[in-house]
């Protein structure tokens, strides 16, 4: 089963503390090797975080386009992973591993894959 991994993180312009002590490239490039090595990775991507376009569109049919990665969070998404792995429990040991999930937290969706016949 395919499930994304969405890597959380505080935003920079919040009131929140900033964790001292990481995460680090390193950890990230380690992380990356290891689900690369076993074969997991199908995709993924660090995110710019300090640029985003939000579109919104009304009942009336009016689009609204709205700049900045806005969310009523203090995290934002910044960056992704896309694997392919027996089951949920699989895909949570992968998160729990992800060095974003000791200084934010690690989202994991299930992909909903549409079959047509």
């Amino acid at each position: 089963m395919k499930y994304l991994l969405l890597i959380n993180t505080v935003a920079p312009d919040s009131t929140e503390e900033q964790p001292a002590d990481g995460p680090t490239v390193e950890e990230f490039m380690a992380f990356d090797k290891a689900i690369c090595d076993a074969g997991v990775k199908l995709d993924g991507n660090a995110l710019d975080t300090s640029n985003a376009t939000s579109v919104h569109v009304r009942v009336n049919g009016e689009r609204i386009v709205t700049d900045g990665p806005f969310a009523e969070t203090r995290e934002i998404v910044g960056g992704y992973l896309l694997i392919d792995v027996p089951d949920l429990d699989a895909a949570l040991d992968w998160a729990a591993r992800c060095p974003g999930s000791k200084y934010g937290n690690v989202e994991v969706r299930t992909v909903w894959e549409h079959h047509q016949s």
